[in-house]
């Protein structure tokens, strides 16, 4: 059997999921009728102490629905130059809006306020005014990396300062918040709107919100209707999300003490290089120098185990609730093999 560690998105419904999914009370959400998805939404929205909440299909369409409706065309959104809006949403902010973006170098992930302040535009006809900026916590691409809660709130205060809305791109805000110690909406404060997975972490098989003020989110609904996202009776989506948030956030937990140990492990192996340190939730990116990573991550999929090559020299495993420390123990020990082959 293999142990999958590309990403927490594999994560299957819990047998609680599949049976709240089967009872679901449904209506048609375009109509506002859905009482699973109202009642989700408002689950979502208290938890993160915002106004108001809107289901969509996915984190990308969450955060596109959260630009469009933040920005108009030929403006600018400041971001992270390795966040998702940026690598993974495959030019959605351009092609769709007509945003251009202005990505910053950050450290594990993270922007100053300073740097952003420099990066907001000056009243100049020749370039696109900012609309917007947006953080993204946990931060994938930087190994699962936190962004401090000081750190968010220089950015917002700086983006309140100069009349700006803040996006966060929160797709796993309870990671955060789990390994701070703190309440999601404590991270959520730090931003005007916030996105967050349900299929991740969570373990719910669809879904993502998106929350903020109420009247926001009406205008949020009119781009999720333009971009073909009504649907009908979600509330069979809902009703798992519903127990994703009451049931599975504490558990998230387990995930980081895996990664860590997972981490610990293979930083004592020659031919990779990490800081075991650095793992702060369910990500471990680390560098390898015996192999290139589509290399070792071949090697390791011939041996039954499963990750991801971020570029030509880093891996990434993923932790979720779906593997266990004896998977962790077997996932080093072919680690250990493929090098040892190599």
């Amino acid at each position: 059997m293999m142990i999958d560690l590309r990403s927490d998105t594999i994560t299957v419904p819990t047998p609680e999921m599949r049976r709240a999914m089967s009872a679901a009370e449904v209506g048609d959400d375009v109509y506002g009728e859905d009482p699973t998805v109202n009642r989700l939404q408002e689950l979502a929205a208290e938890m993160l102490g915002k106004e108001d909440a809107l289901l969509v299909v996915s984190g990308t369409m969450g955060n596109q629905v959260s630009l469009l409706t933040h920005c108009r065309p030929g403006t600018e959104v400041i971001v992270e130059q390795d966040c998702h809006i940026f690598y993974y949403e495959a030019g959605a902010a351009s092609a769709l809006g007509g945003v251009q973006l202005r990505a910053l170098p950050g450290r594990r992930g993270a922007l100053t306020a300073e740097q952003v302040e420099a990066a907001i535009r000056a009243d100049d006809i020749h370039q696109p005014p900012t609309a917007l900026i947006c953080l993204e916590n946990t931060h994938n691409r930087a190994g699962g990396a936190v962004i401090p809660l000081a750190a968010m709130q220089s950015v917002y205060a700086l983006a309140v300062r100069h009349g700006l809305p803040l996006h966060l791109d929160g797709a796993r805000i309870f990671n955060a918040a789990i390994a701070l110690g703190v309440a999601a909406k404590e991270i959520a404060a730090c931003a005007t709107t916030v996105q967050f997975c349900l299929s991740k972490g969570l373990g719910a098989p669809i879904g993502s919100l998106i929350a903020g003020p109420r009247d926001w989110i009406a205008a949020a609904r009119r781009w999720r209707k333009r971009l073909g996202g009504g649907m009908r009776q979600a509330g069979v989506i809902a009703a798992a999300g519903i127990v994703a948030l009451e049931t599975m956030v504490d558990r998230l937990a387990e995930d980081h003490a895996n990664a860590r140990f997972l981490a610990e492990g293979l930083a004592a192996l020659p031919g990779l290089e990490l800081d075991p340190a650095a793992v702060e939730t369910n990500i471990v990116i680390f560098k390898t120098t015996a192999l290139s990573a589509p290399a070792l991550v071949e090697a390791l999929r011939r041996r039954g185990l499963l990750c991801v090559a971020m570029d030509a020299d880093r891996v990434r495993f993923t932790t979720h609730k779906d593997v266990s420390r004896a998977d962790m123990e077997k996932a080093l020990a072919i680690v250990k093999d493929a090098l040892r082959q190599a």
